[in-house]
């Protein structure tokens, strides 16, 4: 019979929750809510910095990977959510002999490599968070579980890192670079300074649609309406691979005030959408939807909103208008 897919859930009840303490085990909604330093001791706070900075120097060689660099950079997280593969993931399940516990407050005897490395990798994480965007540690007990308060043009969020971890090391996600995806989603896409951008044109510019897509008639288009992005940039899906997507047609809108181009159609399988800063292709995002009725775009101030028809019904996804 083939193995039972392993999921965030399972990893957690088999693999983490014999290492915490008996009385947060028991009610773990209340551990994970409960401020675990209301005093601000500064001592805590320099447990968690320590144990980011040992992830950062022993992580590489549990990973095979002496290259890792772990800088607390946010590309070093991009790079450790690629690293993590199924492979090393089921090595790191193995128990570990004589291996030293996650934790002095936890039991359980020794724990699994993937222990030692995920509880320390969320404060790794959050040490990233706290350092390049001024994320504020709320303590929890035990340490890993702790969330790091994140305030920006989104709101103000609390980031449940550990949680981050157990869903990218699942079946479902694993190998996906999932714990990269929510870092740049939950992290970097929220605190990105956009009015440091340069303006491509006059915000209120309308680009009429294009009901001809081809890449040819595209860059006539563009050349015609908005002739000061002067390329789409290297990253643009190459003209092939344009001509397969088969768009409808296109519809164009300057964001922030002239900064970026957001381009989006539908084709037989989806909707597109594509931002472009003075530089060229920036992103992009697709979501699968129904040929009918049409997909909608709303911008609305901070925030664009993409209406798609799926399976009959309407889903709604938004984000910030430099996308997601």
């Amino acid at each position: 019979m083939p193995a039972e897919p392993i999921t965030a859930a399972q990893l957690f009840e088999r693999t983490f929750a014999p290492h915490y303490p008996p009385d947060a085990l028991a009610d773990l909604a209340a551990a994970r809510s409960t401020d675990a330093n209301p005093a601000g001791n500064p001592s805590i706070l320099a447990q968690i910095d320590h144990a980011a900075e040992v992830f950062a120097r022993l992580a590489p060689g549990a990973f095979g990977a002496p290259d890792l660099g772990l800088d607390f950079s946010d590309a070093s997280v991009h790079r450790l959510g690629a690293a993590l593969t199924r492979e090393r993931r089921d090595a790191w399940l193995s128990p570990a002999e004589g291996a030293a516990g996650a934790s002095a407050e936890g039991g359980g005897g020794a724990p699994p490599m993937l222990v030692t490395l995920v509880t320390h990798g969320a404060l790794y994480v959050g040490a990233c968070v706290a350092r390049n965007h001024g994320g504020k540690w709320q303590v929890r007990r035990p340490l890993w579980e702790s969330l790091v308060r994140l305030e920006s043009r989104a709101g103000t969020g609390d980031l449940a890192i550990f949680q981050w971890w157990l869903k990218a090391l699942s079946d479902e996600e694993i190998g996906r670079g999932r714990l990269a995806d929510r870092y740049r989603t939950h992290v970097e896409v929220p605190t990105f300074d956009a009015e440091r951008l340069p303006v491509i044109a006059a915000g209120d510019r309308r680009i009429p649609r294009l009901a001809r897509v081809r890449y040819d008639t595209l860059y006539k288009h563009l050349r015609a309406h908005l002739p000061e992005l002067r390329s789409v940039g290297e990253d643009f899906p190459s003209p092939e691979r344009f001509e397969e997507m088969a768009f409808k047609s296109l519809e164009f809108a300057l964001l922030g005030g002239g900064r970026m181009l957001l381009m989006h159609g539908a084709t037989a399988e989806g909707v597109h959408l594509f931002w472009l800063d003075a530089g060229g292709f920036v992103k992009s995002v697709y979501y699968p939807a129904d040929s009918f009725p049409a997909h909608v775009v709303q911008i609305e101030g901070q925030k664009i909103r993409v209406i798609v028809p799926v399976g009959g019904e309407t889903q709604a996804h938004e984000m910030l208008w430099w996308g997601a």
